[in-house]
């Protein structure tokens, strides 16, 4: 089969188009025929060699497809059936993953970090990672949903504990997780406030739902929200941008506000003032993907159509460096998609 894999780290010119073995089902597995792999900031770090991974590598974590074939130990999917996969891994058997909670599970990862992805024509997933979906969604937008839908909704229902009526701020309206943040926090009938780096992206967050959008380039975020709520701050801060945002989520905050956080675009190496920690009674929550009750939650939202994938746009597979290059400038909104 034909896949994208890098053999070394490093530039979007590391990636290469090439024949490689067809995986070779085992009996509890499933095989399925990639027909969408959409892309995340991972693809990016992984290429780069942030987090370090066996070489040679297949990325790619997002996927959707049809079934090819079936292990004999595996029952009620269909040859032909149309699925997206969980983007994640995970021992199936430990204390963490029997009790639902496979994100904490000691082998668990995203698929497409420490295990090879979806860029390529044919993956092999055990049957629990298969999930059907409906005529509704078209490959393109069933692979935009998994990683930034779940992460999105165990950061804020999971991790975050959003209520109704509460006052969100969404970092990066643009992204694939700043887009289900919107959406999800509407769905909780909050306010939402939204940061957004150019007109057309703001216009593109008040379309989804955002109530108020600041530009980030433009003006200061901790201002704006102290503007925007009357002095007040929010109750919760999506945050995964890092570092040049991190002082003024955390200002942005009300006293006892909370920030979750799933990642760090712009770097880790971020400080709070402990002062400020505990006097304001603030609460500074980590986040990491979701479970897979968490997936199959927040999926019937989206096959109901209460919460939408949104493609900003697609490459075929072989054009994956293009991809990489275009993700890299950041001026998406959406997902960006290869199509084997």
């Amino acid at each position: 089969m034909r896949a994208v894999r890098i053999h070394e780290t490093g530039g979007p010119e590391v990636l290469r188009y090439e024949d490689v073995p067809e995986p070779q089902l085992r009996k509890d597995q499933v095989l399925i025929r990639v027909k969408a792999c959409a892309m995340n900031h991972l693809d990016l770090w992984v290429r780069k060699g942030i987090p370090k991974v066996p070489l040679p590598h297949i990325l790619g974590s997002d996927v959707a497809g049809e079934i090819v074939d079936i292990g004999e130990f595996v029952s009620g999917f269909t040859v032909g059936q149309r699925v997206l996969l969980a983007p994640m891994h995970f021992c199936n058997h430990c204390v963490k993953c029997v009790a639902g909670l496979q994100n904490q599970c000691r082998e668990f990862t995203v698929l497409g970090n420490a295990v090879d992805g979806g860029n390529c024509e044919l993956i092999a997933v055990p049957a629990v990672s298969v999930i059907p979906i409906p005529d509704s969604l078209n490959f393109d937008q069933a692979a935009s949903v998994p990683l930034v839908f779940t992460t999105g909704w165990h950061m804020l229902v999971g991790r975050a504990g959003i209520r109704p009526g509460q006052t969100v701020m969404v970092l990066g309206a643009n992204s694939g997780v700043g887009i289900a943040g919107i959406q999800i926090a509407k769905f909780f009938h909050c306010t939402v406030i939204a940061t957004a780096g150019d007109d057309n992206k703001a216009e593109r967050a008040r379309e989804l739902g955002a109530d108020y959008v600041i530009n980030h380039y433009q003006q200061k975020i901790s201002e704006e929200v102290r503007r925007i709520t009357n002095k007040e701050g929010v109750d919760i801060v999506m945050e995964h941008v890092g570092a040049a945002t991190w002082d003024e989520s955390v200002r942005s905050l009300k006293p006892a506000g909370t920030l979750v956080t799933c990642g760090a675009t712009t770097g880790f190496d971020a400080k709070v003032d402990l002062r400020f920690l505990f006097s304001r009674q603030l609460s500074l929550v980590g986040s990491y993907m979701g479970t897979m009750n968490e997936l199959h939650e927040v999926m019937k939202h989206v096959f109901s159509g209460n919460l939408k994938p949104v493609v900003d746009r697609t490459f075929p597979l072989r054009e994956t460096r293009s991809a990489h290059e275009y993700m890299e400038k950041s001026q998406m909104f959406g997902k960006i998609v290869l199509n084997p």
